[in-house]
């Protein structure tokens, strides 16, 4: 056995001899058999690479970092990757791709100089790209992986090599490679071990590198093949989860790559947005029809590629939890490759989602009449919100659901984009359920980073702040009633112990963060600013009259707890707000159109209806409604907070604002409290039992409205609590005078 005459003499010899000679023993295996059935485990091979490759290794350890020794420009000049690739590629003897992939897998990998900008290794590299993934479940395919997650990873390290690997389409260059037959003629000619002639520079072996503008075939052009994503692809519709896992952490590492040539290859010249949108469209049909909201809501997040199967355990759950899993897992993948990516990819890429998954897709679902059917999808809706992350993918999600319109909004105008107007009408659907479900979310929504959602929900319509009649500044002061004396159940502020522990230290402590928060209105500015926001608070507490209020009865439902929420949560929507372009204060009157007829929007009109109806509504839809309203109310748009917050302000004919509302709602309700027996026992009584104090008994009339009247009174707290937040935190962080 040659192989084994080789290990003997190996010690004796110079590297580069030793080399060579490994080098030799395998060329000559090809010139002398006659057998080439025999798999390659039979021969001494894959011993030969192992010696060659070991070599490599030492002859790197020994020289000063960065020079080339003899044996790795032998390697180079005398185009061994290339040989090795033509053997791979024959698969001769049989198993011989696996020995090649195995090679280039290891020398890249454990040399440490730059050996792709080499054009003898990064031609071959790229001829055996293209030969992996060629076929599904393929004996080879975890020496495939490996091989492209190497090269991967050197792209990752090097970003600017990747323009080796996007070949013009219909100029590859090889030629035609010679087969196992050519091959031997090739290996039998002589071989002096000297340095074949190649085109090399007056500079020597350094100059067969090549600059990796001029990419794998010349000069790069606007059409590209980028053979590196197609084979990764290819891998992801393996059956083996571990190479699909593999193939898509190679993908990742891809679309990061900053160079623009290669992300516009990524998203123009490969299937990478097909197999997104086709795979997260063939996961959202598995799903069934119907499902439980509750379990779609509640249902475990999955990280992709830690998608765990446990049928036994999932189908015991509920129907479709591994469905649901799988839909999730993918989605997770699509958002974190989107959040990855270069940004013109990430932005191709988030389109791509939109038009073919979620336009084609999802908005069929969305439009259907079937109560279980918009249950069902307005629920998978939401869980889709909740799980994007990416800037580029939330913003394509938010188009989708919403248009990308930002002008001002009129009643005419609401049927423009039917998703949207079917979605925000489905906040008053028939059914409480899909009216919760839809609130729910629009909430979610209204948290998400995103400053467009905020501007075509509510803020368009208030731009011109036309909801303010258009009178004289001095008939706007007029509001002299309450200072001359303040009802007896008013919130002495200044007093409040739980401002001591709001200290500076847990302000928000930015001197950055007031530029978006909403200073008090110009107009009806006080010199004592206390005195203003006291009279603020106190209206929302005191709208709800004292024969209708029942929290003082009953421990720990106070109004310090509403003071503790509205801080942390004020804090928070600061966090997101302050990098948008929000005024800091209202827009100057004599600037706004004042004369344009005010149109709240369509949200805001079903947000008021409903809030109009709290005392005929459902516990559970007004829960849903307030919670909504206060996370509009809590936003630091000086604007916003003015309609929401300001019971003061003089609206223009036919306008009504959420202070207007809930002072209708109340009107009517001191109409109605005379009409029901023993009203304040029993809203007492309902009010314990909400909060599990009591043991659910007899039944209680009018029982609707009690709800009702407990959730008015809380939402005024809540208000309230958030005006004074509001105020705190502006006057907390302006300067001394």
């Amino acid at each position: 056995q040659f192989g084994k005459l080789g290990s003997s003499l190996a010690p004796s010899l110079p590297l580069q001899e030793d080399f060579v000679y490994h080098w030799k023993a395998i060329t000559h295996y090809y010139i002398e058999t006659s057998d080439d059935k025999a798999p390659v485990t039979d021969t001494n091979i894959p011993s030969h690479l192992e010696q060659m490759l070991d070599i490599l290794i030492q002859e790197e350890g020994e020289r000063e970092s960065g020079e080339t020794g003899p044996c790795m420009e032998y390697l180079l000049h005398h185009k061994i990757l290339e040989t090795l690739y033509t053997l791979g590629k024959a698969d001769c003897p049989p198993g011989m791709k696996q020995q090649v992939l195995s090679f280039y897998t290891k020398l890249l990998g454990r040399i440490r100089q730059p050996l792709l900008p080499h054009i003898n290794v990064h031609r071959p590299v790229q001829k055996l790209i293209r030969l992996c993934g060629e076929v599904l479940a393929a004996p080879t395919e975890n020496e495939e992986i490996q091989f492209l997650c190497i090269v991967c990873a050197k792209l990752k390290q090097d970003p600017y090599l990747v323009n080796f690997f996007l070949e013009n389409k219909g100029k590859r260059g090889d030629g035609k490679e010679p087969g196992a037959d050519g091959l031997k003629e090739d290996l039998s000619s002589p071989d002096t071990g000297q340095q074949q002639s190649l085109s090399i520079g007056l500079d020597g072996p350094a100059s067969t590198a090549r600059s990796p503008a001029e990419g794998a075939s010349g000069s790069y052009n606007n059409s590209s093949n980028y053979n590196l994503v197609s084979s990764l692809l290819n891998l992801t519709k393996s059956p083996d989860g571990r190479i699909v896992v593999k193939a898509c952490e190679g993908l990742m590492l891809l679309v990061s790559l900053p160079e623009a040539a290669a992300a516009k290859s990524l998203t123009e010249s490969t299937e990478l947005c097909q197999l997104l949108t086709d795979r997260l469209a063939s996961f959202y049909q598995a799903l069934p029809q119907s499902m439980d909201p509750l379990d779609i809501e509640t249902v475990e997040s999955v990280n992709w590629g830690l998608d765990v199967y446990n049928l036994k355990e999932d189908a015991a759950a509920f129907t479709g939890k591994r469905a649901l899993i799988s839909f999730l897992s993918w989605l997770d993948y699509c958002d974190q490759l989107i959040k990855e990516a270069q940004k013109t990819a990430a932005a191709a890429l988030a389109r791509a989602v939109r038009e073919r998954f979620f336009v084609a897709v999802m908005e069929p679902q969305l439009m259907q009449t079937s109560e279980v059917g918009i249950l069902t999808s307005t629920a998978l809706l939401n869980r889709i919100i909740r799980q994007v992350t990416s800037e580029a993918l939330l913003q394509e999600t938010v188009y989708f659901l919403l248009g990308e319109e930002v002008g001002p909004e009129t009643a005419a105008s609401i049927t423009q984009i039917p998703l949207r107007h079917r979605l925000i009408e489905h906040c008053d659907h028939l059914s409480d359920e899909i009216s919760i479900m839809t609130l729910r979310l629009f909430e979610q929504l209204l948290q998400k980073p995103c400053q467009h959602i905020l501007q075509n929900l509510v803020l368009r319509s208030l731009d011109e702040r036309n909801y303010i009649e258009n009178k004289a500044q001095e008939e706007r002061e007029e509001r002299e009633h309450m200072e001359n004396g303040q009802p007896h159940d008013a919130v002495d502020l200044e007093e409040d112990p739980l401002f001591s522990d709001l200290s500076p230290d847990t302000r928000l402590s930015s001197p950055d963060w007031l530029s978006c928060s909403p200073p008090q209105s110009t107009e009806h500015t006080k010199p004592d600013g206390k005195t203003e926001v006291h009279k603020i608070v106190n209206s929302f507490l005191c709208l709800v009259p004292d024969e209708a209020k029942s929290s003082y009865q009953v421990e720990g439902t106070g109004y310090d707890t509403y003071l503790r929420d509205a801080h942390r949560q004020f804090r928070d929507y600061c966090g997101i707000c302050q990098r948008w372009d929000w005024r800091s204060s209202p827009k100057p009157i004599e600037k706004c159109n004042l004369d344009r007829p005010f149109f709240e929007g369509h949200f805001l009109k079903v947000l008021f209806d409903r809030m109009g109806r709290i005392l005929d509504q459902p516990y559970d839809v007004n829960l849903q409604v307030t919670s909504v309203l206060s996370k509009l109310s809590l936003l630091p748009h000086p604007h916003l907070h003015e309609y929401l917050l300001d019971p003061y302000i003089n609206l223009a004919p036919g306008c009504r604002s959420l202070f207007a509302v809930i002072v209708r709602v109340v009107g009517d309700l001191m109409l109605r409290i005379h009409r029901i027996p023993d009203f304040t026992p029993k809203l007492l009584l309902v009010r314990k039992r909400l909060l599990g104090l009591e043991p659910e008994g007899l039944s209680i009339d009018h029982v609707t409205l009690l709800e009702g009247v407990i959730v008015l009174e809380e939402f005024c707290k809540e208000l309230a609590a958030i005006a004074f937040v509001k105020f705190h935190a502006s006057t907390s962080t302006s300067p001394s005078p």
